[in-house]
C-alpha cells in the first residue's frame, strides 16, 4: 500500500515543506556556534557593508562554510539517489561503492605531486578517482555470476574502499603530507573559502541539474530496463551519462570537504518514502534532505562540544550505521 503522505499531499506541498526544513537548517547552522552571534547579524552579513568583528566571521568563515555543507550534503544525497535507481541496488552509496575512496586517494597523490594543483587540478583528480574506484567495484562484479547482487556488490565496495584508503595514507606517510590527507579524510568543512566555492559549486549544480534532466529515464529504469528498452530507451548511453553524473557529484564533494559515507544512502530511501518511486520527485527532495542533513551534522559538530570541533564524518556515521544495517535486515525493502 501506498504511504499516507504520499497520497495526501500533492508534490509542490512536499518540495515547500522540505525546503523550508532546509532553510531552518541553514539559519540555525549561522546563528549557532562558539561565537555568540544573533539573527540582525546574521541578516547585515548578507544585506550590508557592515564590517563589524561578527560580521565578517559570518561573512568569511560561517557563510561559505555552511554553504559547503549544503552544496555537499546535496551533491551526495542525489548521487546516492541516482545510483540506487540505477543499479536498482538499496543499499548503493558513492561512500559504500568506492567512488569517494578513489576520489580521496587520488586527491593525495595530487597533492603529493602536484602541489601547485589547484581547486580545479584537485577536483579534476576526484573525478578521475572516482572514476577508478567505480570502475574497479563493478569489474568485481561482472567477474561472475550474480556478482551484481546488492550484497556482493557492497563487499567488493568495502574492500575496495580499504585498498584506496590506505593507497592515500601510504601517499601521505611517503610524501610526509599525512596531516593534509587527515584534514581531508576528516570530511569536515572547516576552513572552505569563496574561492574553493566558485571553483566547484558550479559543477555540483551541473550535476544535480543534469540528474533532473534524466530523472524519467532514470524512473523507468529502475523499475525494469526491458521496459525500458521496450520504450525506445538507449540504455547503454543513458547508463554512461548517469554514471558521469555520479561521478561529478562525488568528485566534487571529495575536492570540497573530503570523504563522507551513508548520507547518499539514507536520504533518499526516505525520500522514496515520502513522494514515492519517481525520480522526477526523489531527486528534488533528496537534494534539500541531504542538504538540510549536512548543515544539521555540522552544527552539531560545532555545538555539541565548543569550542572543539567534533568530526561531522562521525556524526554522519553515527546516523547512518544503523540505517544502513536496518536496510541490510530488510533485505533493501525498508523505506521502498
Amino acid at each position: 500500500m501506498s504511504s499516507p503522505i504520499r497520497r495526501r499531499l500533492p508534490f509542490g506541498y512536499k518540495l515547500a515543506a522540505s525546503l523550508l526544513v532546509l532553510a531552518a537548517a541553514f539559519l540555525a547552522s549561522m546563528l549557532l556556534g562558539a561565537a555568540d552571534i544573533g539573527f540582525r547579524e546574521v541578516w547585515l552579513a548578507m544585506t550590508s557593508s557592515e564590517t563589524s568583528k561578527n560580521i565578517l566571521l559570518i561573512r568569511e568563515f560561517r557563510l561559505p562554510r555552511e554553504l559547503a555543507a549544503l552544496a555537499v550534503g546535496a551533491a551526495l544525497a542525489v548521487s546516492g539517489a541516482v545510483m540506487q535507481g540505477m543499479t536498482r541496488n538499496p543499499l548503493a552509496d558513492p561512500g559504500l561503492l568506492g567512488l569517494t575512496a578513489g576520489a580521496n586517494a587520488m586527491l593525495a597523490i595530487t597533492i603529493a605531486l602536484f602541489p601547485q594543483a589547484g581547486y580545479f587540478g584537485i577536483m579534476l583528480s576526484c573525478f578521475a578517482g572516482a572514476s577508478f574506484g567505480a570502475l574497479v567495484v563493478f569489474g568485481i562484479g561482472a567477474v561472475q555470476k550474480g556478482g551484481f547482487s546488492p550484497l556482493r556488490i557492497v563487499l567488493a565496495g568495502a574492500a575496495v574502499s580499504a585498498l584506496l584508503y590506505a593507497v592515500a595514507e601510504a601517499v601521505g606517510l611517503y610524501f610526509k603530507i599525512s596531516q593534509q590527507v587527515s584534514l581531508w579524510n576528516s570530511g569536515g568543512v572547516i576552513g572552505t573559502t569563496w574561492k574553493q566555492l566558485g571553483a566547484i559549486t558550479p559543477f555540483i549544480a551541473a550535476g544535480i541539474v543534469l540528474a533532473l534532466l534524466f530523472s524519467r529515464h532514470l524512473t523507468i529504469m529502475s523499475l525494469n530496463e526491458d521496459v525500458a528498452t521496450g520504450l525506445g530507451q538507449n540504455i547503454a548511453r543513458i547508463k554512461m551519462l548517469l554514471y558521469v553524473v555520479v561521478i561529478i557529484l562525488a568528485g566534487a564533494s571529495v575536492a570540497l570537504v573530503g570523504n563522507l559515507a551513508f548520507l547518499g544512502l539514507l536520504v533518499p530511501h526516505i525520500a522514496r518514502k515520502i513522494v514515492g518511486p519517481d525520480y522526477r520527485f526523489v531527486i528534488p527532495i533528496s537534494a534539500a534532505g541531504g542538504g538540510a542533513l549536512m548543515l544539521v551534522a555540522d552544527t552539531l559538530g560545532r555545538t555539541i562540544n565548543a569550542p572543539y570541533e567534533t568530526s561531522i564524518t562521525a556524526i554522519v556515521a553515527m546516523i547512518g550505521l544503523p540505517f544502513f544495517l536496518w536496510i541490510v535486515k530488510k533485505g533493501g525493502r525498508a523505506f521502498q
